[in-house]
């Protein structure tokens, strides 16, 4: 069901950001990493969402409509609240410093957002780069999600690091190490986003189950497949929800 809503979802645009019928448009194309323009101000009344991160945002080894940005908003148009299509600011491999590096060589096409979600860490722990890099370079990130959610922190949604050390290609890796390490990125995101007053979304429980459900794993063997996503996307879409007036 989810796919067919995310078909809707690219032919639709909107007219308020609240529950109302939904006005068939133009398709909007989804953009990863977007060209440089000038930004724009947001359309009076749309829904839009801004989605930052790593190979998770961007969903490496699945189809477009099974990441998880593309579900969320799939599943607030099917709540008849009216999306604009996610921009998405995420590739595979970055660091907090990589998407700092991509968010100002190619700015997001917006000035300001509906909902703005963040979510980045693991590459910083995989490349073993210091800790104080990624709590100074999460707090810029941060900062700048909030500035694109019209400097409204209650529109920023901080999505715990996921746990891959469960998955199949970690087999030979330290695994407890990494989940310890893991839990330590969390730790500081976390606080992070509660004093700046975000939303903060853990997901690495859910990331963590998937040691006993082989069909919540991408066919690469480390990353997750578009059902593990979907639990993402519901978290996301009810966090959403709630901060609507």
């Amino acid at each position: 069901m989810v796919k067919i809503f995310v078909a809707s979802l690219l032919l639709v645009a909107v007219t308020s950001c609240s529950k109302k019928e939904v006005q068939s448009v133009s398709p909007v194309s989804v953009v990863t990493v977007p060209p440089r323009v000038p930004p724009r101000v947001l359309d009076s009344g749309t829904c839009s969402y801004l989605a930052l991160g790593d190979s998770y945002t961007i969903g490496q080894s699945v189809a477009v409509a099974d990441r998880y940005p593309m579900q969320t908003a799939a599943m607030l148009l099917a709540d008849s609240i009216k999306m604009d299509v996610p921009e998405i600011i995420a590739r595979t491999g970055w660091t907090t410093r990589n998407l700092l590096n991509g968010i100002f060589a190619n700015p997001p096409a917006r000035s300001t957002y509906s909902f703005v979600s963040l979510l980045i860490g693991v590459n910083n722990q995989f490349q073993h780069l210091p800790i104080e890099w990624y709590q100074d370079e999460f707090k810029t990130l941060l900062n700048i999600a909030i500035s694109y959610a019209g400097n409204n922190p209650k529109r920023v949604f901080v999505l715990s690091v996921p746990d891959y050390s469960v998955t199949p290609k970690a087999g030979n890796l330290n695994q407890a190490a990494i989940a310890e390490e893991i839990d330590l990125y969390n730790s500081i995101n976390s606080q992070i986003a509660s004093a700046r007053g975000c939303n903060y979304i853990n997901i690495t429980a859910a990331s963590r189950q998937v040691v006993n459900n082989p069909s919540l794993i991408a066919l690469d063997g480390l990353h997750y497949s578009g059902e593990e996503y979907k639990k993402w996307a519901s978290l996301l879409t009810e966090a959403m929800e709630a901060s609507l007036p």
